[in-house]
């Protein structure tokens, strides 16, 4: 992939060391025949961003979940500290194209504020951000404090997936890391030599600071298991990306607000509440509500992942959404991407 300017593709080699053997994917509900079953099995695939809770000894969150109604200036964020400039920058079919055996890390040209990692492997995934993931969205889960290998372990198992299929894909703001890491330093939980090296990476992208800006997504390889294919993984992109602009970017959150509140009917608001409830998220979660169900009506495309008849939504319908939400957006890469 040809870097930008003097960027270069920063690749963070993994410790040689013994791995272990994968397991069986328990996720039939992916291949399902019914659109139905499809619709709930695989939301869980596309991580939430439910709220974090105040606990003792550190501050609470720095971005509430306040919901705006009012249009917020345009433009982007501050980009990333000066030391994330090492980082490449890289368009969606870029990113797409990478096949190195390691992980690869770039900034997102179309918003360099977020940062994607991009995995061979699951299991690399899962071992550097399955605990975050339990910290921060999977439900049942503490959120005020950071599970160590054994409970971990029983939340996996619990959940009825394994450790490579917890989560397909990620996506945080930079101060999910920093409570991540606060959490674990204050509780003396030992971590994983993986999650010590994105300890390393939040240092020096200034993002352990609980007011840090920017965000982190991150997609595993096609064929990291036999169903994902370059499809699935360019959706799971494009799924995670959106995310990502929703934490990075103001203006286009207050349009994904107004999707929410004023374009979806009451009724549509319910199915959505009924799909993302059935897959273990909290309802009452409004942020999680409005940018899960924006990134899976806009920005998911490949039916084996959502599939907007299966909530009685109607080809016209869908049409008549998307195009008021692409006429409310800013300028910016999603927009130019949407008009397409």
């Amino acid at each position: 992939m040809a870097p930008h300017g003097e960027d270069e593709t920063v690749v963070l080699r993994r410790p040689v060391r013994p791995q272990p053997q994968p397991r069986r994917s328990r996720l039939p509900l992916l291949l399902a025949g019914t659109a139905l079953l499809a619709v709930v099995g695989l939301t869980s695939l596309m991580l939430l961003r439910p709220g974090l809770l105040p606990v003792p000894g550190l501050a609470p969150p720095s971005a509430p979940q306040v919901v705006p109604r009012t249009p917020s200036p345009p433009g982007l964020p501050s980009v990333l500290p000066a030391p994330a400039e090492r980082f490449a920058l890289a368009t969606e079919a870029e990113i797409l194209a990478n096949a190195a055996p390691e992980l690869v890390i770039r900034r997102f040209a179309g918003n360099p504020a977020v940062l994607v990692l991009d995995f061979p492997t699951l299991g690399e995934q899962a071992r550097m951000l399955n605990r975050v993931a339990a910290l921060v969205e999977k439900a049942g889960l503490p959120r005020d404090r950071v599970l160590d290998d054994a409970a971990l372990e029983r939340a996996v198992i619990a959940g009825g997936t394994t450790a490579e299929t917890f989560y397909y894909g990620h996506n945080y703001r930079a101060a999910d890391l920093a409570r991540f890491f606060a959490l674990a330093d204050r509780d003396g939980v030992r971590l994983n030599p993986d999650e010590e090296r994105l300890r390393a990476l939040a240092r020096e992208l200034g993002w352990l600071r609980l007011d840090a800006g920017g965000a982190l997504v991150s997609v595993p390889h096609a064929g990291a298991e036999a169903w994902l294919d370059a499809r699935a993984r360019a959706a799971m992109l494009r799924h995670e990306l959106s995310h990502g602009e929703f934490f990075t970017n103001p203006a286009y959150a207050a349009v994904v607000w107004r999707f929410w509140q004023d374009l979806l009917s009451e009724e549509e608001r319910a199915r959505f509440r009924a799909m993302l409830s059935e897959a273990s998220y909290d309802p009452a979660l409004e942020e999680v509500m409005a940018n899960e169900a924006h990134a899976f009506l806009f920005h998911t495309p490949d039916e084996r992942f959502f599939n907007a008849a299966a909530l009685g939504f109607t080809p016209e319908r869908v049409a008549a959404l998307r195009a008021a939400f692409v006429a409310s957006l800013p300028p910016g890469w999603l927009r130019d991407a949407m008009a397409r």
